[in-house]
């Protein structure tokens, strides 16, 4: 077992590093306090494969392990987790696009979506369905050699920004669940298709979140990706990656807080001396940063199980993510109290990285859902030895 990162590796993380330090840095709180989305910084993403880290090549993805692309992710996520979760939800639906994809369909926006040059969307939440994905009601009726689409999607991240909206539909009859669902690739701006209010949100405001509906929308039946029935299975094996995706942006922004921290206390003095003098404090920064090692290796350990196909992968990708958003949020939290009232304006990143962090614990599944995959595996006979 080996924890040290290979050259290639580091070499990634450092290019992470210092194009979020040049591209994102500068301008994420303007970003933030606008509610802009930065499409020309994540075209430049897309210039250094940040776009397509795990999508195949023959989509012009890297097609690197999931684990590589963790590494990425949590650099760019310790400057600007809302644009950075953006990042790996469009990873997430440009690797699904180009692995089920018809050969006509990649070709049209395989490319393009890897380069960054065009955006994806990810579409699957509906206004009545949220944890339970199974029960969508957005239909799509097979005519001839089209699909028509009718229903509405909520909560759908950058939603009337993006190019391609990869949605779940379904195809079987209304008692089908999962069994009755089918994934489609559905350009963005097609006649039928409305988009809802941009939402006011908490945080995550250099991406638009809008409701989707579509209304007869058509589509060439070429525009499904794989078979019809398999549209669930595709999304529950997205939602294994994206839920590392954003336990590590959870860990990114809990490593970018806890270097806020460190700095603050140093520079930071109350009766006569720097605070980081203070042995309660240094106890808190130890505990964050225990807590924040742990976390990285939970995910890590969890993006290795995924690149391996193991067969409880989908169990440490649940776990992964319960952890490391409930332990980066937390971190977060305690830097921004390290930092007294200074933590709480705009000034300083803190609260910008605590409201972006909070949301990681609802999307991807929300951490009491994650708790009932967890629990449910851990009843099977063979949990206790197997999940170790």
């Amino acid at each position: 077992m080996d924890f040290e990162l290979t050259e290639d590796q580091r070499a990634f993380a450092d290019t992470a590093r210092q194009f979020a330090q040049a591209e994102l840095a500068p301008h994420a709180a303007h970003w933030d306090a606008e509610g802009i989305f930065p499409r020309e910084a994540i075209a430049k993403a897309g210039e250094l494969g940040f776009c397509g880290l795990y999508a195949p090549e023959n989509a012009g993805g890297l097609a690197l392990p999931r684990l590589d692309a963790t590494l990425v992710f949590e650099e760019l996520a310790a400057v600007d987790p809302s644009t950075t979760a953006f990042i790996t939800i469009h990873n997430m639906a440009t690797w699904m696009l180009g692995t089920w994809a018809t050969d006509e369909v990649r070709d049209e926006w395989g490319e393009s979506l890897t380069s960054g040059r065009k955006l994806a969307s990810y579409c699957l939440t509906e206004p009545g369905s949220g944890s339970d994905a199974a029960s969508i009601k957005t239909r799509a009726e097979r005519v001839g050699h089209e699909y028509v689409i009718n229903g509405a999607k909520a909560f759908i991240s950058g939603a009337g920004a993006t190019d391609v909206l990869v949605l779940m539909a379904r195809t079987g009859d209304a008692g089908s669940g999962a069994a009755g669902i089918s994934a489609f690739a559905v350009p963005a701006q097609l006649p039928g298709i409305h988009y809802g209010k941009k939402e006011e949100k908490m945080g995550w405001n250099s991406q638009p979140t809008r409701t989707i509906s579509f209304d007869n929308v058509r589509i060439p039946a070429n525009h499904l990706l794989g078979r019809e029935g398999e549209g669930f299975k595709i999304a529950m094996k997205g939602l294994d990656g994206g839920r590392i995706n954003i336990a590590t942006c959870s860990v990114g922004a809990a490593q970018g807080a806890l270097g806020h921290a460190q700095r603050y206390m140093q520079e930071r003095k109350q009766f006569g001396k720097p605070i980081a003098s203070f042995q309660a404090l240094q106890f808190k920064l130890a505990d964050m940063a225990t807590e924040l090692v742990a976390a990285r290796q939970m995910v890590r350990l969890a993006a290795a199980r995924l690149d391996a196909g193991a067969p409880d992968a989908s169990t440490y990708c649940a776990m992964a993510k319960r952890f490391a958003t409930d332990v980066g949020f937390n971190v977060v939290n305690e830097a921004l109290q390290l930092h007294g009232g200074y933590g709480y304006i705009r000034e300083y990143p803190l609260e910008r990285l605590l409201r972006d962090a909070r949301v990681h614990q609802i999307l991807e599944g929300t951490n009491e859902i994650m708790r009932v995959i967890i629990g449910r595996r851990m009843l099977d006979a063979d949990a206790p030895d197997a999940i170790r």
